[in-house]
């Protein structure tokens, strides 16, 4: 029972009868009332009085009128100006309860609505993963379980950027100063000792360019005639020729980055359906580059090399094969694309990448557009902002980024901190200690780093992420455990947990009719979450869900309630608000536990 399905179709018959006028009712917007004013749902009019012809108060009040007389859910309206404020009454929101009890909002959702491919993680093999890493993790985890909850069927990918001048710079160092080191010998996980040599070489790089720069050598032809760097270009070539013993460090050394990938992946939970190698489809699209000159969509400088020109659509030329005949990445990534249709047939496809590549995508899609590709329309670019530290900016190469593996061990030590502040769990083996500790960790980490709109770049605060009160994950983990403990008492004194106990001519206390309120609007929110690949929606409503709880807890009394009735509606009302914020936060990646 969907209370705005209800109001906007009473509303599209209203401007029928009373203006003559149709209107869809997805056409009709609601919004929540401002907490000043009586009322659940607001309609703005201001922009239908070109329909109505009419002042805003009286359009409003005719509204409002026609609503409580014929909706049979209106109980009263007050009209602010242009706003008209609704009250949907008691009965109502009871049978909304009863309704969302028996068949809760992920229950409600129509199957098999389209294929989705979501691309996220896509690491380089040069370095373990960091911060900025984990906020495109969570993301792209996240909106493929949104996408799942509200019917899709997902395929869950990512491409691994496995070669390039970068993974050989890591070679070369490691060929040079690695002195057979291996992550069995050294203890050192394999991606952070793969990263280390990353690190090594700029080190040693730059100590090369300064002896040449002190033999009198210009620093930009420094730069280029260092011997690391000769070397790593020619690593680069005996790659691409499929020299044996490049082949073979290669191989070995992202064999280690594979597993300590993995590792993190298990740790932070998230997985992929499929994995793509660069390695592998760095040549795809020089057959669509031939395909674009034949359309002449593309055209041939005199050196030889290939460009489309966007000026029109207000980007810019853009290489697609250099003179030398090899691939740029727009080059790949278009063969990719094709790739990608051909195994899947997705309707629509979702790249998780930081707002850097803005530009990157706007070309790519549009190159795919002028192509005449069936899939362009339904090609996404989940762009987001990064993620800053108190501290300053990451450098890779330089070694101060903020490695993955390091953080959630830091974030596990400050939970354990944390809750041996509040002594509530001496009773708790060693064992479950441990894992409240990690589920508090990542729970804290995951929300922080969801609850803000991903086009956003964001701060990202430890200490302030793990606290137990405000906006954070472990307020909501929680809640979650105070309910958990409701409930079970509940089963002590019998209360039978599969019935909604409902007495639809019972008057609602206020913070029981804003709980139901809250409860029915979570299946708006998924499906406003999916349209718009935006986890931060679902985290918000999760947090409103449980201060309104917590509000409820402490001004309505449960166990204390002389009415049988009454009390045992107020548990199954706690025994929803639980199973829907255990869903809200699963769809974030983060568990809740029973008890903290």
């Amino acid at each position: 029972m969907n209370i705005d399905s209800i109001l906007k179709t009473s509303f599209s018959k209203a401007f029928k009868e009373l203006f003559d006028y149709k209107i869809p009712p997805a056409d009709i917007k609601l919004q929540p009332t401002n907490r000043e004013f009586e009322g659940s749902h607001t309609f703005i009019v201001f922009p239908f009085l070109k329909i109505t012809k009419k002042r805003p108060e009286e359009t409003a009040g005719l509204l409002g009128s026609f609503l409580k007389k014929s909706s049979g859910i209106i109980s009263s309206y007050n009209v602010v100006k242009g706003f008209l404020n609704l009250v949907i009454n008691d009965r109502t929101w009871l049978e909304s309860f009863e309704f969302d009890y028996n068949t809760p909002a992920w229950e409600q959702v129509t199957a098999n609505k389209q294929k989705i491919m979501v691309e996220y993680s896509s690491p380089n093999t040069n370095k373990p993963l960091h911060l900025g890493h984990l906020r495109n993790n969570f993301l792209g985890y996240s909106v493929s379980e949104i996408l799942k909850a509200t019917g899709n069927n997902v395929d869950k990918v990512t491409l691994v950027n496995d070669r390039g001048i970068h993974i050989c710079k890591s070679m070369v160092a490691y060929r040079n100063f690695g002195n057979g080191e291996t992550p069995d010998n050294s203890g050192i996980k394999g991606d952070h000792l793969v990263g280390k040599y990353y690190v090594r070489f700029d080190q040693e790089y730059k100590k090369q360019i300064e002896e040449l720069v002190l033999e009198g050598m210009p620093k930009e032809e420094a730069a280029k005639s260092a011997s690391l760097m000769l070397e790593a270009q020619d690593y680069l070539v005996r790659w691409e020729k499929k020299d044996p013993e490049v082949i073979e460090l290669w191989t070995k050394m992202n064999g280690w980055v594979y597993d300590g990938f993995n590792s993190t992946y298990q740790t932070i939970g998230v997985d992929f359906d499929k994995t793509y190698y660069e390695s592998e489809t760095y040549i795809l699209g020089r057959d669509i580059v031939a395909e674009g000159l034949e359309k002449g969509i593309f055209y041939r400088k005199t050196d030889g090399s290939v460009w489309v020109d966007l000026s029109d659509e207000g980007l810019d030329e853009k290489l697609l094969l250099r003179s030398d005949g090899t691939s740029v990445y727009m080059t790949q990534d278009l063969g990719t694309a094709d790739l990608k249709y051909r195994e899947s047939g997705f309707d629509q496809s979702v790249y998780v990448v930081g707002n850097e590549q803005n530009y990157h995508f706007d070309v790519l899609f549009m190159i795919l557009r002028k192509l005449g590709r069936p899939y362009a329309d339904g090609l996404h670019h989940l762009s987001y902002g990064m993620v800053d530290l108190p501290s300053g900016k990451m450098k890779s190469r330089e070694g101060t980024v903020v490695d993955a593996d390091d953080l959630v061990d830091e974030m596990v030590e400050t939970a354990r901190i944390k809750t041996a502040e509040l002594g509530k769990i001496d009773d708790f083996l060693e064992k479950e200690a441990e894992h409240l500790y990690k589920v508090l960790a990542l729970g804290a980490l995951k929300y922080f780093l969801l609850k803000i709109d991903p086009k956003k770049r964001m701060m990202f605060n430890p200490e302030e992420s793990i606290q137990f009160q405000g906006h954070t994950g472990p307020f909501i983990q929680y809640t979650y455990a105070r309910i958990s403990a409701i409930l079970r008492k509940a089963l002590e004194l019998n209360i039978d947990p599969d019935q909604p106990h409902v007495n639809l001519e019972w008057d609602l206390h206020e913070t029981e009719r804003d709980l139901i309120a809250t409860l029915n609007e979570y299946n708006n929110d998924m499906t406003e979450a999916a349209e718009n690949f935006a986890p931060s929606i679902i985290a918000n409503y999760c947090f409103e869900l449980a201060k309104n709880y917590n509000r409820f807890y402490t001004e309505v009394s449960i166990f204390k309630e002389n009415n049988i009735d009454r009390r045992n509606f107020r548990v199954s009302l706690s025994g929803l608000t639980a199973r829907t914020i255990r869903h809200g936060m699963s769809l974030l990646g983060i568990v809740v536990p029973e008890r903290m």
